[in-house]
C-alpha cells in the first residue's frame, strides 16, 4: 500500500500540469478578457458575446481589441503591461507554473489583495457550507437508504420516496427562498438571521454563545442544501445495497442460519459502500465550491463559490485559476483519500496489484 500511495501522490502534480494546461487554453479563447473589461468601462461600452481579446494569443494582434478603437495606445499597452499580457502565451504559463508550484497566486487584477488572502477570507464560509451539509447528507442518507433497502416496497419506503422525489425535484434555491419566507422575518416567523455567518457582536460573546451564534446562523443555509442533495445519495445507497442483497453469498448466508443483521453489516454493507464511498470527494467539492453558490447569494455569505462566479464574471484570471488549482489539489487528495477507505472497507480489495502507470 505505501508504494501505491507513493505513486498517487507523484501522479498529482503531472495530473494539476494537465488540468492547468488545458483551462489556460481554453481561458485564452474566452472573448472579453480583462484589457476589454477595463476599455470597455472606459468607454462606457458594452464588451459581450463578439468581443475578440486576441491579445492572449497572436503578438502580432496585440492591440486588436474591438474596444481599442478610438482609445489612445499607451493605454492599451500600459494595460496590457498592468495585467501581464505584454508577455508571449507561453511564457505567461511557465511562469504561472512556476509560481503556483510554491503556492504564490498573485494579485487580484481587481483588488489590492492576493489570492490566497481572498481565498483566506472565503474559505471558512464554504468550509462551514460544505463540511457540514455533506456530513448531515451521509448521516441522514446512508441509514435511510439501508432502511429502505431492507424494507423495500413497505409504507416506510414509499412514504420516504415521496419525501426524496420532492427533495430532487425542487430546486435547491426555491427551499432556502422558502425557509427564509417561513423563518427569516419574510412573512411568518422571524427565528433566523437573514444573512452572515456570525452576529456583528460576534467578538465580544463568551465562547458557547460563539458556538450557538455560529450554528444558528448555518441552520437556514445548510437545510436548504441538505433538503437539495440528499435524495439522489439515499437511491443510490438503497440500489446499491439491493443489488447485493439479491446476489448469491447473501442466499448462501441466510441458509447457514445467520440473522439478517449479520448479513447485512458484516457481509452487504463493504461491497455496497463502495459505490458510496466512491461519490464522496465529488460531492465534498461540489459543496465547497458550486453547489451551494446560489445559497451563497441568497443569504449574503461570501463564500468561495461567490468568489469564484464573479471573478469569471470580471475575468479575473489569477483568481479563476488560483481557485482552480486549490480545488483540484483538495480534489485529487480527497480521491486518494476516498481509494484508502475502499481498502479500510473491504481488506479483498488490493490496489498494490493495479498498474496506475
Amino acid at each position: 500500500m505505501r508504494n501505491y500511495i507513493v505513486k498517487r501522490l507523484l501522479l498529482i502534480p503531472f495530473t494539476l500540469l494537465g488540468i492547468m494546461l488545458i483551462n489556460f487554453i481554453f481561458i485564452q479563447l474566452a472573448p472579453g478578457g480583462p484589457v476589454e473589461q477595463v476599455m470597455a468601462k472606459y468607454q462606457g461600452m458594452n464588451v459581450n458575446s463578439k468581443a475578440s481579446f486576441t491579445g492572449l494569443g497572436n503578438a502580432k494582434n496585440k492591440t486588436q481589441y474591438r474596444g481599442s478603437q478610438g482609445v489612445n495606445e499607451d493605454l492599451i499597452k500600459d494595460l496590457e503591461k498592468q495585467f501581464g499580457f505584454d508577455k508571449p502565451v507561453h511564457i505567461r504559463f511557465i511562469d504561472m507554473v512556476k509560481s503556483y508550484a510554491v503556492f504564490d497566486f498573485g494579485k487580484s487584477f481587481y483588488s489590492d489583495k492576493t489570492v490566497l488572502e481572498l481565498i483566506k477570507e472565503r474559505l471558512p464560509v464554504s468550509i462551514s457550507l460544505g463540511v457540514w451539509s455533506t456530513l448531515i447528507i451521509y448521516l441522514i442518507s446512508i441509514p435511510l437508504g439501508i432502511k429502505k433497502a431492507v424494507s423495500d416496497g413497505s409504507k416506510m419506503d414509499i412514504y420516504s420516496s415521496f419525501a426524496i422525489i420532492i427533495g430532487s425535484a425542487i430546486p435547491v434555491f426555491l427551499f432556502a427562498v422558502f425557509l427564509i419566507v417561513l423563518f427569516a422575518g419574510g412573512t411568518y416567523f422571524d427565528i433566523f438571521p437573514l444573512r452572515g455567518l456570525t452576529s456583528d457582536n460576534f467578538a465580544e460573546l463568551a465562547w458557547y454563545q460563539k458556538i450557538i451564534d455560529y450554528f444558528w446562523h448555518l441552520t437556514l443555509p445548510v437545510i436548504s442544501i441538505v433538503i437539495g442533495g440528499f435524495a439522489s445519495l439515499t437511491m443510490l445507497t438503497k440500489n446499491s445495497f439491493i443489488d447485493e442483497i439479491n446476489k448469491q453469498y447473501v442466499l448462501t448466508a441466510k441458509a447457514k442460519g445467520l440473522s439478517l443483521k449479520e448479513i447485512l453489516y458484516n457481509h452487504v454493507f463493504r461491497n455496497a459502500m463502495l459505490i458510496v464511498i466512491a461519490g464522496f470527494p465529488s460531492l465534498l467539492i461540489k459543496m465547497l465550491f458550486t453547489g451551494s453558490l446560489l445559497i451563497e447569494i441568497i443569504f449574503s455569505l461570501n463564500g468561495i463559490g461567490l468568489l469564484g462566479y464573479e471573478a469569471i464574471m470580471s475575468r479575473d484570471y489569477p483568481i479563476i485559476f488560483g481557485n482552480l488549482y486549490i480545488f483540484a489539489l483538495i480534489g485529487l487528495v480527497l480521491k486518494l483519500i476516498s481509494d484508502l477507505t475502499y481498502c479500510l472497507i473491504d481488506p479483498r480489495i488490493n490496489f498494490e496489484e493495479q498498474k496506475i502507470w
